[in-house]
């Protein structure tokens, strides 16, 4: 193989990379040449057009010129998959690269933090060594954080910016969303200490050709007479908690479905700092009463019969359980609904989602899939129906739910192997993890985060065309969700160029005001 000629007009920034048979794409040498000219920048790119080059090729300018690199991802297994596409495309002996995570130890982590031009790294384990004195950033020229949405708040990656900061070294943020809130693009930029915003979307003149076509299908699915029967007798629990916080002036809301969850999360939080103890505890009661019966209607209504039946069997098993949560279990409504979904249950009855996702994937035989899902007790259902009926899946979880990175590794190499072809996943399956690209996306179920929303689109047509079903239950929040979501993705673009405009107004006053 050839290296494409155009590359070489890089000069010293292609020295050290390997691009023999990389297809040259101008947008990404027009991104590089950029960032070599603005220096800190924040790069936004869909999913499977090429961050990682870019990063690399700043990575080798500053290589280049005699100054360290440090290359951050979220995850051990995206670091994994970062240090071995370094190996394979960065002219450097392999002793110089080096892969540090927490089960490296500090001895053997220290050695090689002094050695290494090049250090891959999990974010924990750079911040945990700068702060006991074991490490320092003295001599790097760049740092690239990959997923760099995630830097706000105290994760790891606003500390390592913040001790980057201070020695000017170049900083490059990649994502493919940095999120729909102006305040939260704009702590990004100030928390990265980015002076410039290269962004493209799909439809971009420079990008739309190498852009794999995705199909997008939005599925109106029918609630089930069983689930509006057993929907009728939570609906009255929910309302009558509703009601009573309207009452005591705490909300005014005349439909618990339209309330976001976001509202009510914000709720309990004034109800603990209310000073009297009988109004704040009569306050919790409706509350926690209305926080349950209103999620238990919404697994109901928009996840299905057995979710439903599992958060109640969740609550009963509460070795300790809030007054609150006693009378919710007591009350006549919701002992009759759990009967009747358990009878449901038995009868073989589900959500009709489950029958849809069913007749997609069979349509789809013989190809790879990924179907995303946001509860737990969800994703068990839909394996359990699945596997019953023919269709060869399996769950892919996270820690949280007591699955070690090991067997998520071993479940996404037995995936990219063919040994089985349809993937169930909750969040974990959106970002950080080196799953293969995959012929179709199902959503069981729209979410409302557009960050995570663009991760899950992502997982398909990054290498041939895709498609992707976002499953909506009739007279649900699902319906809201899929709105806020358009919303939310059409807005970053927008102000991701109204805060790069201020960042160049900026650039340009700052200059003035040196030459003044």
């Amino acid at each position: 193989m050839t290296v494409d000629e155009r590359w070489l007009k890089l000069g010293s920034t292609a020295e050290l990379l390997n691009l023999d048979g990389v297809e040259f794409r101008e947008y990404q040498f027009n991104i590089i040449n950029s960032i070599l000219e603005h220096g800190s920048t924040l790069v936004v790119l869909p999913t499977g057009l090429g961050k990682t080059l870019i990063g690399l090729a700043v990575i080798s300018s500053e290589i280049a010129q005699g100054r360290r690199a440090l290359l951050l991802a979220p995850t051990r297994p995206l670091s994994e998959q970062h240090y071995a596409t370094v190996v394979q495309m960065v002219r450097l002996p392999e002793e110089s690269i080096a892969l540090l995570l927490g089960s490296v130890g500090k001895k053997q982590r220290k050695e090689l933090e002094q050695s290494a031009k090049l250090i891959i790294a999990t974010p924990q384990t750079i911040a945990n060594d700068l702060k006991s004195g074991n490490f320092s950033l003295e001599d790097f020229g760049v740092a690239v954080f990959d997923e760099c949405h995630r830097a706000v708040g105290k994760y790891a990656y606003t500390y390592i910016a913040n001790e980057l900061a201070v020695r000017n070294s170049l900083v490059l943020g990649l994502t493919a969303s940095p999120g729909s809130k102006k305040e939260k693009i704009t702590q990004l930029v100030e928390t990265l200490n980015v002076h410039h915003i290269e962004a493209r979307i799909s439809t971009d003149a420079d990008v739309v050709s190498y852009v794999m076509p995705k199909y997008m299908h939005v599925v109106s699915v029918p609630q089930s007479t069983t689930i509006k029967s057993i929907g009728n007798l939570i609906k009255p629990v929910a309302e009558e908690s509703l009601a009573s916080l309207n009452k005591m002036g705490l909300m005014n809301a005349k439909n618990f479905e339209r309330v976001p969850k976001g509202v009510l999360i914000a709720l309990g939080n004034e109800i603990k700092k209310i000073n009297a103890p009988g109004f704040r505890f009569g306050a919790f009661f409706s509350y926690i009463k209305l926080l349950n019966a209103s999620h238990a209607y919404d697994l109901l209504t928009t996840e299905g019969i057995y979710p439903f039946s599992a958060y109640f069997d969740s609550l009963s098993e509460r070795e300790e359980k809030s007054r609150a949560v006693e009378n919710l279990l007591a009350n006549n409504n919701v002992k009759e609904a759990v009967v009747m979904a358990k009878d449901a249950m038995k009868r073989g009855e589900e959500h009709e989602k489950v029958k849809y996702a069913m007749s997609i994937l069979r349509e789809y035989k013989g190809k790879s899939a990924i179907v995303f899902a946001q509860y737990r007790s969800t994703i068990k259902m839909l394996v359990d129906v699945f596997v019953h009926n023919g269709i060869d899946a399996m769950a892919f979880v996270g820690k949280k739910e007591g699955v070690t990175q090991e067997k998520q590794k071993k479940v996404i190499e037995d995936f990219r192997a063919g040994k089985f072809s349809v993937l169930v996943a909750s969040s974990i399956g959106e970002e950080g993890l080196d799953i293969p690209s995959v012929d179709l996306v199902i959503f069981y179920e729209p979410i409302p985060n557009e960050i995570r929303n663009i991760q899950r689109k992502g997982r398909t047509a990054r290498f041939r065309a895709g498609d992707v079903y976002i499953l909506v239950a009739q007279g649900t929040k699902d319906e809201i969700y899929l709105r806020v979501s358009a919303a939310r993705e059409k807005k970053m673009l927008f102000l991701i160029n109204e805060i790069n405009r201020d960042l160049a107004r900026r650039a340009l006053h700052d200059a003035q005001t040196r030459l003044s």
